[in-house]
């Protein structure tokens, strides 16, 4: 294991970690050395903790909703309580409550909001509250890493999905601003939409084909444990999508056109006369959604 990719002796908080690709992700991180905070709302969080701890590796289960807001504080003193310190955040925890939009409920909407934004947002926000005063205290830069989980959805829209790609449209958002806000303590935040077959996908994928299963949730796990690594010093503010074989670094969006108005003010039929014409005759699916991210599929799984 080469040094910069290394974690023995950091520690690491890992939500939603009671399964699925969290139970991976803390898996991962711990092989590579670090200590870590298992976070979930049910038995699983114990029962990776036992994982760990079982193959010679350091672990506390911490069961939690991390849409309590205090939930935050609550990791971050168990890393430092349990192993003296906090190194990485991976905001991982999440649930889907998919609905078109004319059938969703407030709790439906609440409900993922919450636990998708919401905590990421009591994480990190306690995370940085600890990396600031460390900072402060030490005089120079620590050792932060916040590696967010948002979705496809947020790039597409998805139709089921306005709760779900909302909050990870926010969650995307709440990345760019925590690298910009804590890059001069030292911490780099980025954000993956990967793509995994886990209990929570069941429904979404079907099974795998014959051969490696590209949506193999360890896939995701070992970008993860890179972003966590001091070898990834040099990204913060990223957005990649990862599954499968491949790792695809997104661009943000570009302007595509600009509209002037010709005396300094647009009026309404000045806009009638410049932007219908832009528009008429478009491809209705030629939208802000970035539908070609799709093309990068090649593991040949489809949603039902």
């Amino acid at each position: 294991m080469g040094a910069d990719t290394d974690l023995t002796g950091r520690t690491a908080i890992i939500t939603g970690a009671g399964g699925g690709l969290g139970r991976s992700e803390a898996l991962a991180l711990a092989r590579r050395g670090a200590a870590v905070v298992v976070n979930d709302v049910g038995a699983g969080a114990e029962a990776v903790t036992a994982e760990i701890t079982a193959a010679g590796g350091r672990a506390v289960a911490v069961p939690g909703d991390v849409g309590d807001w205090s939930s935050g504080e609550r990791l971050v003193d168990a890393a430092v309580a349990s192993f003296g310190r906090l190194d990485v955040v991976v905001n991982n925890a999440g649930v889907l409550r998919d609905r078109m939009l004319f059938n969703l409920s407030e709790q439906d909407w609440d409900d993922v909001v919450r636990v998708h934004l919401k905590g990421h947002a009591a994480v990190s926000r306690a995370a940085a509250a600890h990396w600031r005063a460390e900072s402060k205290r030490a005089g120079a830069a620590v050792y932060g890493r916040v590696i967010n989980t948002a979705s496809e959805a947020f790039l597409f829209g998805a139709p089921g999905q306005p709760n779900y790609s909302a909050a990870k449209a926010g969650i995307v958002a709440l990345t760019l601003s925590t690298a910009a806000g804590l890059a001069r303590y030292g911490v780099r935040a980025n954000a993956i939409c990967p793509r995994a077959r886990t209990g929570m996908t069941a429904d979404v994928f079907d099974g795998p084909a014959d051969g490696p299963d590209l949506l193999d949730p360890e896939r995701v796990a070992t970008f993860v444990s890179y972003l966590a690594a001091p070898a990834a010093e040099d990204i913060s503010g990223q957005v990649f999508v990862v599954y499968g074989d491949m790792v695809a670094l997104l661009s943000p969006p570009a302007v595509e056109r600009k509209f002037v108005a010709a005396d300094g003010t647009f009026s309404v039929e000045e806009l009638d006369r410049t932007l219908s014409a832009h528009f008429t005759g478009r491809d209705p699916h030629r939208t802000f959604a970035a539908t070609d991210v799709a093309a990068l599929d090649t593991t040949g799984a489809t949603t039902p």
